[in-house]
């Protein structure tokens, strides 16, 4: 499946609605959306999907309906939620993270998933190939997940003098351990240790930024994470620490 076979169903799904002469209007194409985060913390990444149905001639409201669910940071209803989007007969569903894609992959075989990842979509079982994706499921990874040593090393180049570089990481999330392996894999490369902060729920950022601060650490990459979208410009940052500065 292709981005322009997509909009191609969209296009013809929207084109018949308002040409149902002399028979109750059909409803509008619904677009299916998983959030992985919460309402709050995803506003700009909503707005932009917002923007580019628009962009592509979807306007919500006219032409095209936007059927959101918000997983709230617990993967565990994924599969529910994937499951009520589907029973409203979407023409499209759009998720962002791995385990939103299985989900999805799992309530429908028909109904187009697209998707927007940090990770590698081969390696995790989501596509058959990047060229030719196969099965109801295609879409975009930038690959973040699989740039440690290079994140790594920008933050490194910009604190050369750092020996501690923290990581900062959503328990909950699966990509937690194995995106811990690779920079710790990194960071031994380099010589520099990497102490890792789990983070469970809200309440563990206090105590984790407390700890970076004692022990004075260098710099803060943040993986990338839904828990993590509104409280860093780039839940994909790399941020150096200053030892006075209170983090």
């Amino acid at each position: 499946m292709k981005r322009r076979e997509v909009i191609t169903l969209l296009g013809g799904a929207a084109a018949v609605w308002p040409f149902a002469a002399g028979a109750e209007q059909a409803a509008m194409p619904v677009v299916g959306y998983l959030g992985p985060g919460t309402p709050e913390g995803s506003v700009a990444s909503l707005g932009a999907f917002r923007k580019g149905l628009a962009e592509t001639g979807f306007i919500e409201g006219r032409n095209v309906t936007l059927d959101v669910r918000w997983m709230n940071n617990d993967f565990s209803r994924l599969p529910e939620l994937s499951a009520d989007l589907i029973r409203g007969l979407p023409a499209v569903l759009f998720t962002g993270t791995p385990p939103g894609v299985r989900a999805a992959m799992a309530a429908t075989k028909t109904i187009p998933i697209v998707f927007n990842i940090g990770e590698d979509p081969v390696k995790e079982g989501l596509v058959a190939s990047l060229n030719r994706p196969g099965g109801n499921v295609t879409g975009f990874s930038d690959f973040a997940n699989q740039l440690a040593g290079k994140r790594l090393g920008v933050l490194h180049d910009a604190v050369p003098k750092a020996t501690s570089i923290a990581f900062l990481v959503d328990a909950n999330n699966p990509n937690a351990d194995p995106d811990s392996k690779d920079m710790k894999a990194a960071a031994s490369a380099r010589g520099i240790e990497l102490p890792v902060f789990p983070i469970r729920d809200d309440s563990d950022f206090e105590p984790a930024f407390a700890v970076m601060t004692q022990e004075r650490v260098g710099g803060l990459i943040v993986n990338t994470a839904p828990r993590f979208l509104g409280r860093f410009a780039d839940c994909s940052a790399v941020c150096p620490l200053r030892d006075a500065d209170p983090v």
